[in-house]
């Protein structure tokens, strides 16, 4: 969900922040031994534990990636669970390293929160859903319905920016907490609930009638969702950017978790600098030169974390859409690694 942010004691907290990040959070997370990520409290798909604190999810896998490129091991990661009213004073406190937690990138959330999101890892937008017995096929049909919404969040108020612009009215059911909006939505006290699409079908598996719900087509805003760092700390932020272009780019070149050793003997050059074995691209960023390849054998590439944790081999069942790569009919880009 995304939150509006409220600039009560802002100067305070982005001094405290700036402070944090100019120790250098590189050489924190080092002495540390772990990286300390923001995660989601429970998003199927995203960020969840499961009832042994095993955590899943592609947020989950960025920070693994992360951890992989600087410790050179997965499992040196503390997943932080965060609200959404918590989340991004927890990244600005130093309290997270970086803030892994289906955030949408805003200039709001730049310009006044002193924060960098880094990349977009999962392009998404809000949507609708609705009880099949409705026999709603499009948002535009809901004029006059009830709909359940979190609050104080760019999700209620793009509800009302898209109600207005189509000349529709609705009563919002408005909670405090995400929990209890898909509890109120569950018991039919509204006729929808409106989140980011990413969301409505991670939330649909815990209803305790899945099958009896849809998604609408409608997707009534832009959600760039990613990983945030806060401002101040250049190489910090140059890292969590290129793990995400190194999964990218590793995904484009067919590099994958199963065949990454046998790509190191690759005669591909873009393979190679990728992997390590020609240059040295970790250098500038304070990581090793195989930064990359500790990436890929640790989480896979790009397409591989997408595919078990919402794509269509998981639970949630998504199809790639805008998160597919440029040459596949998507916008996933990233820049080269030379």
């Amino acid at each position: 969900m995304k939150r509006i942010s409220i600039a009560i004691a802002a100067g305070a907290i982005l001094a405290f922040g700036a402070t944090a990040a100019s120790a250098g959070t590189l050489d924190q997370v080092k002495q540390r031994g772990s990286l300390a990520c923001g995660s989601n409290s429970g998003l199927t798909g995203f960020g969840i534990p499961d009832d042994k604190g095993q955590w899943t999810g592609l947020d989950v896998d960025f920070c693994r990636a992360v951890a992989a490129a600087v410790l050179n091991d997965p499992t040196k990661v503390k997943f932080i669970p965060l609200t959404a009213k918590d989340r991004f004073t927890a990244l600005q406190s130093g309290e997270v390293d970086v803030l892994a937690r289906n955030g949408t990138w805003t200039l709001s959330r730049e310009a006044d929160l002193g924060l960098l999101f880094a990349a977009v890892n999962y392009y998404d937008g809000q949507g609708f859903m609705v009880r099949k017995k409705l026999n709603v096929n499009s948002a535009l049909e809901l004029n006059g319905a009830s709909i359940c919404v979190q609050q104080g969040t760019t999700t209620e108020l793009n509800l009302a920016d898209y109600f207005r612009s189509n000349n529709m009215k609705y009563e919002g059911v408005v909670f405090a907490n995400v929990d209890d909006v898909i509890k109120a939505y569950d018991t039919s006290r509204c006729d929808a609930f409106t989140t980011d699409v990413s969301q409505l079908y991670g939330e649909r598996i815990k209803l305790v009638n899945p099958d009896e719900h849809v998604v609408l087509p409608e997707v009534i805003s832009k959600e760039p969702l990613g990983p945030a760092v806060r401002q101040g700390d250049d190489q910090w932020f140059d890292i969590v950017k290129w793990t995400h272009f190194a999964m990218i780019n590793a995904e484009e070149l067919g590099v994958t978790k199963a065949n990454v050793d046998d790509k190191l003997k690759s005669d591909d050059p873009s393979i190679r600098r990728l992997l390590g074995v020609e240059g040295d691209f970790g250098k500038g960023m304070g990581l090793t030169k195989d930064w990359a390849y500790h990436i890929i054998k640790a989480v896979g590439n790009y397409g591989e974390a997408f595919e078990r944790n919402v794509g269509e081999g998981s639970k949630l069942k998504i199809k790639r859409g805008l998160n597919n790569l440029w040459s596949k009919g998507g916008i996933q880009y990233a820049a080269p690694v030379r």
